[in-house]
């Protein structure tokens, strides 16, 4: 990748990576993060989320100065661990930048001096072009359009489903512009000290999935704009799901994602959500037969998700999140 000169001041940029029980693959991200040269990534803020594969041992072993260690005892997912990455980084290092990801998730070379070579401060939020291994696009990492706060998106959303309020293939091209995005993932998510500031931290309560995009809702609601720029590119090292896969499992992820994901369409539908829910839910309630032999249990976590994600009810303990999905059959 080519990088031009840079234009502007040097900025601080503290990547917050949140891991548990994948220490082959954090070692891997951490090297490649750890690689950069200090000008470009000052420190990396990582939360070990209660691993037991021996992650702890091995990060007892590092003593590269640029890298903090938090270490929960117990699992607090990732919304938690994230929660907690942040705002540490923030109170006690307070960067300009802070670049938010998981712990498969590595930038690409150049991606970082990419970044600091180009004026970002038109922007609180930077997404990046977000690839699998192979080269191909990594489909659950594409940029949002919230189709309920632009004219016609809910129509797009209707004729084209995911293709109609996420970036397509074509806005991936390298020289493809910046645009401006409503949300993206925490695989590669640039958010600077204002963004923070006005937008608080991930909600720990949540658990698993969703965090990333209720935040970046949050900062657009807070008044700021997020920006795509193909050219960041990031590689996701986690399995493709195969052509039309549906499930999701274990069956306690399947409660956590519907439930969840209720509460990101009340966020970015308002008035709307209700009609939006009517049509979402009769899609959700027609995959139970690809669970075969759990499909009632499917349809039971499905109701029981659904009902907490309309009354609001989060923040039990995960335990007790599968100790009630078991009981449902799941």
């Amino acid at each position: 990748m080519s990088v031009p000169e840079p234009k502007t001041l040097p900025r601080t940029l503290i990547a917050v990576v949140v891991t548990c029980n994948r220490l082959t693959k954090l070692q891997v991200t951490l090297a490649r993060l750890l690689g950069h040269a200090p000008e470009h990534l000052t420190r990396v803020v990582l939360v070990d989320n209660g691993s037991t594969d021996g992650t702890a041992e091995w990060l007892g072993t590092q003593d590269d100065p640029r890298l903090t260690v938090l270490r929960s005892e117990k699992n607090l997912g990732g919304s938690g661990g994230f929660e907690m990455g942040i705002r540490h980084t923030a109170e006690v290092f307070d960067p300009d930048w802070m670049l938010i990801q998981d712990d498969d998730a590595r930038p690409e070379a150049g991606a970082l001096a990419l970044f600091h070579a180009r004026d970002r401060s038109a922007h609180e939020g930077w997404v990046t072009a977000v690839h699998f291994p192979d080269g191909s696009l990594c489909e659950m990492n594409r940029p949002l359009i919230n189709p309920f706060w632009h004219r016609g998106g809910v129509l797009k959303a209707l004729r084209h489903g995911r293709d109609g309020y996420h970036l397509g293939l074509e806005d991936y091209a390298v020289d493809a512009p910046v645009q401006e995005v409503d949300g993206g993932s925490f695989v590669g998510f640039f958010v600077s000290r204002r963004a923070v500031q006005s937008a608080g931290y991930p909600d720990p309560a949540l658990f698993l999935y969703g965090d990333d995009a209720l935040y970046s809702l949050e900062i657009r609601a807070q008044g700021g704009t997020i920006a795509f720029d193909p050219a960041l590119r990031y590689e996701h090292d986690c399995a493709t799901l195969g052509e039309g896969e549906q499930i999701i499992l274990p069956m306690w992820k399947c409660y956590y994602f519907y439930r969840n994901l209720i509460l990101v369409y009340k966020r970015a539908a308002g008035w709307a959500f209700w009609p939006a829910f009517g049509f979402m839910a009769l899609r959700w309630r027609r995959k139970a037969p690809a669970y075969g032999a759990q499909a009632e249990a499917y349809r039971r976590v499905l109701r029981r998700a659904m009902a907490d994600g309309i009354k609001g009810r989060i923040g039990q303990p995960h335990s007790e999140v599968v100790k009630m999905v078991e009981e449902m059959g799941g």
